[in-house]
């Protein structure tokens, strides 16, 4: 048995040698998710075969192009002058490859990623994954690469004004966007996730909605619990990115110092999305106890129907599920988990 661990990890260390040579991103600036999923897979219990085929198959099908080719150094006082700027994703993914191999994961987390709160949409929250899956290996490099992609894509939004807040409700502020004047009619650029976020953060009414949220300490609970339902009554694919995206700042949290500003900022991505969800209404306490209820198969089921799929975000929301499973305990997670890769209606 120990044999056999020790070949999948130089699987997973040897195909993800090769995913880390190429873009954070691909054509139409949509995320790279190859690095993230061969890890989950990994994890799910997949087969070093299984990762070698599943990151071809990717790479060819999305067409994954290289690394684009460097400009010019990141000086480390002036590190903030580029972001934003997906031209230096190469300068930026080398910079913070040393500071992290220099200061160590948890201290370079803590000096850099503060002044980057703000940038949290870029590329649709997927840097914050990228970042969470390096942390959970604890792989200096990939750690790194994920801090490059969040500057190369800093996608800046509204930030917190520190304006009394007037809800406890994580749900509440998701029903009231669509309160907001012109949440109905305005025009993203085009229909990327990250282009909506910025489209709708971009309306005047939007920027009271990251001081909202009173925070305390079980509202992270109360985040991952909504964003559960969010996705139970809707199995929307931006809903999806409300389950993943709390897992992944789950395991970014610790590292910091103070890991409020980047759940308030999380929860404006969200609010951001609710007109591309449909402005949905969340399920009642019946209805999600009705879903509770519902016959699902085990997760050892689950996990062999995700390994099996070639969709990037079956294979997130299973890898995800199971482990919010872990920490909040309610069996809702294994029910969707379920239904994403069709195992149930």
């Amino acid at each position: 048995m120990r044999q056999a661990a020790a070949v999948q990890v130089s699987g997973l260390e040897t195909v993800l040698s090769r995913a880390r040579e190429d873009s954070v991103e691909f054509p139409y600036l949509l995320a790279n998710h190859a690095p993230m999923v061969l890890i989950a897979l990994d994890r799910l219990g997949a087969s070093p075969e299984r990762l070698e085929q599943w990151y071809e198959q990717y790479r060819a099908s999305n067409g994954l192009p290289p690394m684009p080719p460097p400009v010019a150094p990141i000086a480390r006082a002036a590190w903030i002058d580029a972001l934003g700027d997906r031209t230096r994703e190469a300068d930026y993914r080398a910079f913070f490859i040393a500071e992290t191999r220099r200061l160590g994961i948890n201290a370079v987390i803590r000096t850099y990623l503060p002044a980057m709160v703000n940038g949290l949409a870029g590329s649709a929250t997927h840097p914050l994954m990228r970042l969470a899956y390096g942390v959970l290996k604890k792989d200096d490099d990939e750690v790194g690469t994920a801090l490059g992609y969040w500057a190369a894509c800093y996608l800046p939004l509204p930030p917190a004004t520190g304006r009394a807040s007037d809800t406890d409700d994580p749900g509440r502020v998701l029903a009231d966007v669509g309160n907001i004047e012109g949440i109905r009619s305005y025009e993203p650029e085009t229909d990327l996730l990250w282009h909506n976020i910025r489209a709708v953060a971009a309306l005047p009414g939007f920027r009271p909605v990251i001081d909202r949220l009173a925070f305390k300490a079980d509202t992270p609970r109360r985040m991952a619990a909504t964003s559960l339902a969010l996705f139970a009554g809707t199995m929307d694919f931006s809903a999806l990115h409300s389950v993943t995206g709390l897992h992944w700042l789950r395991l970014v949290s610790p590292h910091l110092q103070d890991a409020e500003p980047f759940y308030r900022a999380f929860w404006q991505v969200i609010a951001a999305l609710v007109p591309k969800i449909g402005f949905p209404a969340l399920p009642t306490a019946e209805a999600l106890e009705d879903m509770r209820d519902r016959q699902a198969p085990v997760w050892q089921e689950i996990k062999q129907a995700a390994i099996a799929s070639d969709d990037e975000h079956d294979i997130s929301l299973v890898f995800s599920a199971l482990q919010e499973e872990e920490v909040w305990k309610d069996p809702l997670y294994r029910v969707v988990a379920a239904r994403r890769v069709g195992l149930i209606a």
